[in-house]
């Protein structure tokens, strides 16, 4: 029997035989057109089938003058199914609401945790956290990453060093560090102080040690400005050498900055769309429409969607579309000198200590070529020139 597939979705009934005459019986039934197919013996007067449901009331009329009783053991296809379906819709329908239930509960921020922080502190991280969005009972997904989160508290809190955010099912773990931790006190070796560039020393105050260098004095690399060895001859003693030692400092930086600048700016117009991914499809849920800007940025954020602990391969999706347009920024040459040297003490600040401070410049060279602005600036620094130095058995001044 070909394409019985096709019975599933009028379904199949499977019938037993049982009596004499079964030959006779099968034979009755193909000439009232009844399709039989999986026809099995079972014994001399026993033999099963399957036909489809419409012939049941045909085989029941053939049946009553054959001497054979017939027997339907198994109903199969989609009409049953349907109905076995409709039986127990409300289990269904219950199973179906409390995979839901538990879902999103495991995509909601259940806890918040911070460790390291004196009361004071944790107060205002956790007001901070309120500021945001980042509280118990809101869906994880409608929330910022962990980095964006760290940034967020790092930007309004100046009291700390350094803060950890980590999402571990759903709790919040902050670890922070701050910046009042009192510190190590730092044990120090017999040491000389010595120079680590070339320099003019301006002026040195010297805690522990001898100093061995004079006001504008001109000193190079690795030159001891400060000796750990003191007292007098055949008395020497090792101290660690300490304190600082200034010198004036020369650098020079080169900026090309050009007259015609094209960039892109946002214009604040923006769309957002939200879409359930799963694997590559997405579908949408929230922002229908094609976005008509003629030129936009896109910025997707993507978060999984959890079940208990595990990540299932769904995820929540939203994407912000940003309208943007082109803008050209022109200079004039005087004002492309002014941004350049204030782009070139940007550079020179970057590689300096803290402490150090820009004595002097001087433009050593300034032209345009080619539409740009060359620049080459001399830098005068005043910084603190000395670093230690371990002493060793058998080192001298």
């Amino acid at each position: 029997m070909k394409n019985q597939w096709i019975y599933y979705y009028s379904g199949i009934v499977s019938v037993k035989v049982t009596g004499k005459g079964l030959e006779r019986f099968i034979n009755t039934l193909t000439r009232e057109q009844v399709s039989i197919w999986r026809v099995k013996r079972h014994g001399v007067n026993a033999m099963s089938f399957e036909i489809k449901v419409e012939d049941a009331h045909k085989i029941r009329k053939v049946v009553r003058n054959s001497g054979c009783k017939i027997e339907f053991q198994r109903r199969t296809g989609l009409p049953f199914l349907m109905k076995r379906a409709i039986k127990n819709i409300g289990f269904f329908i219950g199973a179906v609401l409390f995979l839901m239930v538990i879902t999103l509960l495991s995509n909601m921020v259940w806890g918040i945790e911070i460790k390291g922080a004196d009361p004071a502190t944790e107060y205002k991280i956790r007001k901070t956290l309120d500021e945001i969005g980042v509280k118990k009972g809101k869906f994880q997904w409608s929330l910022g990453t962990p980095d964006a989160i760290q940034k967020s508290i790092t930007d309004s809190m100046d009291e700390l060093t350094w803060i950890g955010v980590e999402l571990q099912g759903t709790t919040y773990h902050l670890q922070v560090v701050e910046k009042n931790e009192p510190e190590k006190q730092q044990e120090y070796g017999p040491q000389n102080l010595v120079a680590k560039k070339k320099a003019t020393v301006v002026d040195y105050f010297v805690e522990e040690g001898k100093t061995l260098v004079s006001l504008n004095e001109v000193v190079s690399p690795g030159k001891v400005l400060v000796s750990g060895t003191i007292g007098r001859e055949g008395e020497e003693q090792l101290v660690p050498a300490r304190g600082e030692v200034l010198g004036e400092t020369w650098y020079w930086t080169e900026v090309e900055l050009p007259l015609s600048t094209n960039f892109q700016v946002y214009t604040g117009n923006e769309v957002r769309k939200h879409a359930i991914s799963i694997g590559k499809f997405n579908i949408p849920v929230w922002g229908f429409g094609k976005v008509e800007y003629k030129q936009s940025v896109t910025e997707e954020n993507t978060k999984p969607i959890k079940f208990l602990k595990w990540n299932l391969p769904i995820s929540y999706q939203q994407s912000t579309i940003r309208e943007s347009e082109n803008e050209t920024r022109v200079y004039t040459e005087k004002q492309a000198y002014t941004v350049a040297r204030e782009m070139a003490r940007k550079d020179i600040k970057s590689l300096l200590p803290e402490d150090a401070k820009i004595k002097g410049e001087k433009v050593l060279r300034q032209l345009v070529k080619n539409g740009k602005v060359n620049l080459i600036v001399h830098f005068q620094v005043i910084e603190n020139i000395a670093e230690p130095q371990p002493i060793t058995q058998g080192d001298s001044e």
